[in-house]
């Protein structure tokens, strides 16, 4: 079994404007770092599927999905809120980039894959229940995790955030939900100024201070996340794989480099492959320095496709 890697055109054709950070460029980026990697044909390529209304429900509110459908633009850009806009082609994308976490999920469930990597956007892991935000229109991790639970009956599943920026969207949206737990690594004070307060137990969230770098993310991760993954015991495990806490990438203040991507990717396969039959799904979030982020992405994937 190979690593499925999963896209689509459609999600080079949603933009924000010409100035906007998350931009089509980045898909490119990281497909030109996997050509001259040599890994983009040791992959197993699949085209994203359209997300279905029933898909969507199980995280959002219909009024939501609704409220999308209406404020989408037939010319020009809608916004959302300041960050977070619409061109025409804006919520076809969002229905790829949410389809591919659901056929990356059925594909490494059934076995046809052995792990999955989702290069889409828009991203996902700031959209709530009910609410766009944070460049982000629907949860695309949260619609495969889900997916997983209902549609697959696991019991345990586990979503791993190293964005840069908290997954305020994916908290949202399992706080409540006992089959879910949380763990991430994230800038703190910073956007979205969530996940220090008020968080679910099963919320393993910790917040680094600007400047933090690799030493200080892979303690957190040693101390916090993987006591509790072994606690937890996740069937599959979905990762919100953002790149933006690079030292590269001037949106933030983090000082990772690509080698902590690898450390951290080579722990969780460890815990998917003691407990979760190897199952893991990954989706691309934030990451906005094109350099940095094809490289980073790389490296993630190479250890996802690593024997």
């Amino acid at each position: 079994m190979h690593t499925a890697f999963i896209s689509h055109p459609d999600c080079l054709l949603h933009e924000m404007g010409s100035h906007h950070p998350e931009c089509p460029a980045r898909l490119s980026a990281i497909e030109d770092q996997l050509i001259a990697s040599g890994l983009m044909n040791t992959l197993e390529h699949y085209a994203a599927p359209l997300v279905t209304r029933a898909q969507m429900e199980r995280v959002h509110t219909p009024e939501y999905i609704d409220s999308l459908d209406a404020r989408a633009p037939t010319t020009g850009i809608v916004y959302l809120d300041p960050d977070t806009a619409m061109n025409p082609h804006s919520l076809r994308a969002a229905h790829r980039a949410a389809g591919a976490v659901v056929l990356a999920t059925d594909l490494v469930i059934s076995g046809k894959a052995a792990n999955a990597f989702c290069s889409i956007r828009p991203p996902g892991h700031h959209a709530e229940h009910d609410r766009a935000m944070g460049f982000c229109l629907f949860n695309n991790i949260a619609v495969g995790v889900a997916h997983a639970i209902q549609a697959h009956a696991l019991e345990r599943v586990a979503v791993i955030d190293f964005d840069v920026h908290h997954g305020n969207g994916t908290e949202d949206i399992f706080r409540d939900n006992p089959q879910v737990m949380m763990f991430s690594t994230f800038q703190h004070p910073f956007y979205p100024y969530s996940g220090v307060t008020g968080r679910s137990a099963r919320m393993v969230n910790i917040p680094l201070a600007a400047g933090s770098n690799g030493e200080k993310f892979r303690s957190a991760v040693s101390e916090y996340w993987l006591p509790a993954l072994e606690t937890f015991k996740p069937q599959m495990l979905f990762i919100s794989a953002g790149f933006d806490a690079h030292r590269d990438d001037d949106l933030a203040s983090l000082n990772l480099l690509e080698s902590d991507y690898v450390w951290v990717t080579e722990r969780i396969k460890e815990i998917a492959d003691k407990y979760a039959q190897g199952r893991i799904v990954s989706a691309l979030e934030g990451g906005y320095e094109l350099h940095a982020l094809g490289r980073s992405v790389a490296a993630h994937i190479k250890v996802l496709s690593a024997p």
